[in-house]
């Protein structure tokens, strides 16, 4: 008896993993069509066929909904990160190609700043950001890390990258009349690796 619970439990789980995922897909399309700052949980579940309801089982507000775009956003950051190539250059295009696809960090800074996600949203966050700090700080050759002020170079290396990610999508580089790559080259000179 105790086998057929266990299994029971464990289709549960798996279904459970399932439909949150499908959710999160559909909450991706949504982010992509309207941007992830105009997700609505009501969108979401007619995008996914649930009622809306339902969706609520999964994320208790819009808040942990972006937040966890956000995370997989970063997770996929980090899995790139980790197949990129070309040290301090190559991590740098790895990363700027990924923040570009995702879109989901603005609307989960906006979020953080107003205060509304639930605490282990944000933990979870949080965990993904340290992660994509960390995969960055290594695909660029930059561990150790030996003290704050290296760090720090690894916080602003990135903040620099992201902005570059927001400006590229709104099609502001081009419109100011930069490339990616002439940016990309700046940024490795000011950023010397110590890899």
């Amino acid at each position: 008896m105790s086998e057929s619970v266990s299994r029971r439990v464990e289709r549960r789980t798996k279904q459970r993993a399932a439909n949150r995922g499908a959710i999160l897909d559909a909450a991706r399309r949504v982010a992509l069509r309207e941007g992830a700052g105009e997700l609505s949980l009501r969108a979401v579940a007619a995008e996914a066929g649930y009622a809306p309801a339902s969706v609520y089982e999964y994320f208790h507000n819009r808040a942990e909904m972006v937040l966890a775009l956000a995370a997989d956003d970063l997770s996929q950051m980090v899995r790139a990160l980790r197949e990129a190539g070309g040290g301090q250059a190559g991590a740098a295009r790895a990363a700027l190609e990924s923040l570009k696809t995702g879109g989901a960090l603005p609307a989960a800074a906006a979020t953080l700043e107003s205060g509304s996600a639930p605490t282990e949203a944000e933990r979870l966050f949080n965990g993904k950001l340290i992660a994509a700090l960390t995969a960055l700080s290594e695909a660029a050759g930059r561990t150790p890390l030996k003290n704050r002020n290296d760090q720090a170079d690894v916080v602003l290396f990135a903040a620099a990258i992201a902005g570059l990610a927001a400006l590229s999508r709104a099609g502001r580089l081009k419109a100011l009349g930069f490339e990616e790559s002439e940016l990309l080259a700046r940024l490795d000179r000011h950023f010397p690796s110590t890899g």
